[in-house]
């Protein structure tokens, strides 16, 4: 008999019965905490018919256990009180504040409202200085961002560039400026991703201004170079966006999105916030076709209209649908005869090749002459492989070394621009500043690769890994996921940072400015709440900081997903725990009565 043979393999069993049975307990954790089903070595079953048996009933153990805890994990329904699965006010087991326990009761009734029952919530509440989780509903769930996706990108946009980081557009040649004035060669613009190549006024002060047409930028630009003796342009105008990689519509966009201003094409040339605004007037009888003016002026040729003057006692009514051929925009509708103009914004099809269009027109408006055609010089798309990490490139090309500079525009600083992109929700804006971190953190200026700089910045901030799975910088992708102990996490870190106060800052305020101006008007919470909305098909959300009527200073997030309500009444839950959080949190315990002897 060989004992030691014997030996070593009852030991070799032993060491694999206690490796695997590790190994089984972690996928057991996994999947009850996480949902996600987890695939098992197929070389873990086939040990010993013993660890079969085991195997068998661990699963047993996990189907049974998995069941309860999936039922469990799910939002309680109305007849349940939803904060009977939290734990606010500190440590568990520690007696929760009395404000705590009335603002449970508040979110309780407005979860239980009718019109909020069937939607899913999450809801993270707690003190900004301590740290302290005062109420949580679902927070580590995922929950679809809308536009809070704005708090990841700038914050990764002040923290990777800095407040003071401008962008620069150019406009040059490599040609050669004759005495004369006349350039033998083509003039180029040169974006490099400024979101504010408008007319639009800064510093933001409560709302968005405009000073001037909205060619303001090209026309400086056009008169730095007249200065400087250009008086013929022998050559073509060019619009050049190549410094980032051709790829103006981001993952998870609906095809709807691309008509409108929310969903205007992502380029390193950014005219007029890449948007139309067409001006409809009525013609002089019934029938006739309506008057179209457009803004900039250079953009009338790129969307089709079918425009019609209607009865006088009808109601303008206006679509936008998609044709066959270059102008793959339609509006149609009509306007009734004697009414006022209408004006409705769009979004700009081809940014460069208006931009191109734009600025020939201000020259020849100043007596330059352009013998030339004008063009737009894109990249190429991002190099996309199935099997690759990440979509990266090309790089943008070096200038020629005898390039001549005529005209520089300079941004305003980041902070300005970050101001303006969470007052009002820029999307365009959020995905150049998501492409700006791309292009100086991984050097291609394309979506992934900020998206690959976001989960770095996010991994240094000390965000759990999975908790944000973005693809797109604006929010407006429906693939877009992320919890609410992520975003609060974030928001705290923010605070902690030297420009924490002025990111804080460029938060809409309740009642007061913003997306939020005509919400919490007449509440408690008015003036109280700094928060980024979010909004979409189904999708409510807010996040940022407040300070309750008895001073406690607090940061938040509040997410409602599948939501059929629509507009006012989608955020009637939303609005009605915010109020009851600057209402009753940090409210002190009432007195104690002394007991009668």
């Amino acid at each position: 008999m060989d004992i030691a043979g014997e030996s070593q393999e009852f030991s070799g069993a032993c060491r694999w019965f206690l490796r695997d049975g590790i190994y089984f307990g972690r996928i057991l954790i996994l999947r009850m905490t996480t949902g996600v089903a987890l695939k098992i070595r197929r070389n873990v079953f086939g040990r010993a018919r013993t660890w079969r048996c085991l195997a068998a009933s661990l699963w047993g153990i996990e189907l049974m256990t998995f069941a309860a805890a999936a039922t469990v994990g799910q939002q309680a329904p109305a007849a349940v009180p939803a904060s009977a699965k939290n734990v606010p006010g500190g440590a568990r087991g520690a007696k929760p504040r009395a404000g705590v326990v009335r603002f449970r009761a508040r979110v309780d009734a407005a979860l239980a409202e009718a019109h909020a029952q069937k939607a899913l919530w999450g809801v993270l509440v707690t003190d900004r200085d301590t740290g302290e989780i005062l109420y949580e509903l679902n927070a580590d769930r995922f929950f679809t961002p809308a536009s809070n996706a704005k708090i990841v990108t700038t914050s990764l946009a002040l923290a990777t560039l800095g407040p003071t980081y401008q962008f620069r557009t150019t406009l040059e040649s490599s040609g050669k400026l004759g005495e004369d004035g006349r350039l033998l060669g083509d003039l180029v613009f040169v974006g490099r991703g400024d979101p504010d190549l408008s007319n639009r006024k800064f510093p933001y002060a409560g709302k968005v201004e405009h000073d001037g047409p909205a060619e303001k930028v090209l026309a400086q630009m056009a008169d730095d170079a007249i200065a400087k003796g250009l008086k013929q342009i022998d050559g073509d105008i060019i619009a050049d966006d190549s410094y980032y990689p051709y790829d103006p519509y981001p993952p998870g966009w609906g095809v709807g999105d691309l008509y409108f201003t929310f969903g205007a094409p992502v380029s390193a040339i950014a005219f007029n916030d890449n948007s139309i605004t067409v001006a409809v007037s009525p013609g002089l009888g019934v029938g006739d076709p309506a008057v179209v003016a457009v803004e900039p002026a250079a953009a009338i040729g790129t969307f089709g209209h079918e425009l019609a003057t209607g009865g006088a006692d009808g109601k303008p009514e206006f679509g936008v649908v998609r044709q066959a051929g270059p102008q793959f925009m339609l509006l149609r509708g009509t306007i009734p005869l004697g009414h006022a103009t209408m004006k409705l914004d769009l979004a700009m099809p081809d940014p460069a090749e208006t931009t191109a269009l734009a600025l020939k027109q201000v020259f020849e408006a100043r007596g330059v002459r352009v013998t030339g055609t004008i063009r737009a010089r894109h990249a190429a798309p991002p190099e996309i492989y199935p099997d690759a990490p990440v979509v990266l490139g090309p790089a943008p090309l070096p200038r020629p070394p005898d390039t001549i500079v005529f005209a520089v525009h300079i941004s305003p600083p980041l902070s300005e621009i970050v101001r303006v992109t969470n007052k009002v929700s820029q999307n365009l804006h959020a995905e150049l500043l998501l492409r700006a971190v791309a292009h100086e953190k991984k050097g291609f200026g394309v979506t992934d690769a900020g998206i690959w700089a976001e989960q770095d910045f996010l991994k240094m901030v000390g965000v759990a890994d999975g908790d944000v799975v973005f693809t797109d910088g604006s929010g407006l992708s429906r693939d877009d996921l992320v919890t609410p102990r992520a975003v609060v996490q974030l928001l705290r870190w923010d605070t902690l940072q030297p420009w924490g106060a002025e990111y804080i800052a460029t938060f809409p305020i309740a009642g007061v400015d913003g997306t939020l101006e005509t919400r919490l008007k007449d509440t408690v919470a008015s003036g109280r709440i700094e928060a980024k909305t979010g909004a979409l098909d189904h999708v409510r959300a807010i996040s940022g900081f407040a300070t309750t009527l008895h001073g406690e200073r607090l940061i938040f997030a509040i997410f409602g997903n599948n939501n059929p309500q629509r507009g006012r009444d989608a955020t009637v839950a939303v609005d009605a725990i915010a109020v009851a959080m600057v209402e009753l949190l940090g409210a002190p315990a009432p007195p104690q009565q002394k007991k009668k002897k």
